[in-house]
């Protein structure tokens, strides 16, 4: 897979690509180039993309990075996909249809990866959950794009995974 971009990174460096930890193998002048497992292709939401469309890309945070959100690693957890889009004021309401698996470990209030943007659960429903998108997330991200249909990578909150895990054994 190959991303034009403006970072500057080395060969063995990590990149967020729409969420997803992949390792830089080449930069040729504005390209970045990764290769992908085929689980990677399976559990994500890269085979319904195509060639052109707009990503979210992210650098690590490195020990001493000011961290200014929740704690994402890059993780998939699964897809989701846009079933409403809402105008509220200057913002928009998110409805996203969502795996089980992903859902399990959301709570009101709580925070939810989309595409790697980590976002405030705004209510968790009958078939997945619920964002709001201010208009600073719509500018900055891919986000602002997203029409019902569209599937996203989704990455659950890490501390409710390790709670969720630590209460599942306990039983």
């Amino acid at each position: 897979m190959s991303i034009e971009t403006g970072l500057k990174v080395e060969p063995g460096e990590s990149v967020a690509v729409d969420g997803v930890c992949l390792t830089v193998v080449e930069q040729r002048g504005r390209f970045l180039s990764f290769d992908l497992l085929p689980q990677t292709w399976e559990i994500t939401a890269f085979k319904y993309r195509k060639p052109g469309d707009v990503v979210n890309l992210e650098l690590p945070a490195t020990a001493s990075t000011f961290l200014s959100g929740h704690i994402v690693q890059g993780h998939v957890d699964g897809i989701g996909t846009v079933t409403r889009v809402r105008p509220l004021g200057n913002s928009l309401m998110v409805f996203f249809s969502a795996p089980g698996d992903v859902v399990k470990y959301l709570v009101n209030k709580g925070s939810v990866a989309v595409n790697g943007v980590s976002l405030t659960v705004s209510e968790i429903t009958e078939e997945g959950f619920i964002v709001e998108l201010i208009p600073e997330t719509q500018k900055r991200t891919n986000l602002g794009q997203l029409r019902p249909g569209y599937r996203v990578n989704l990455e659950a909150d890490i501390i409710g995974k390790y709670v969720f895990a630590f209460l599942e054994r306990k039983k």
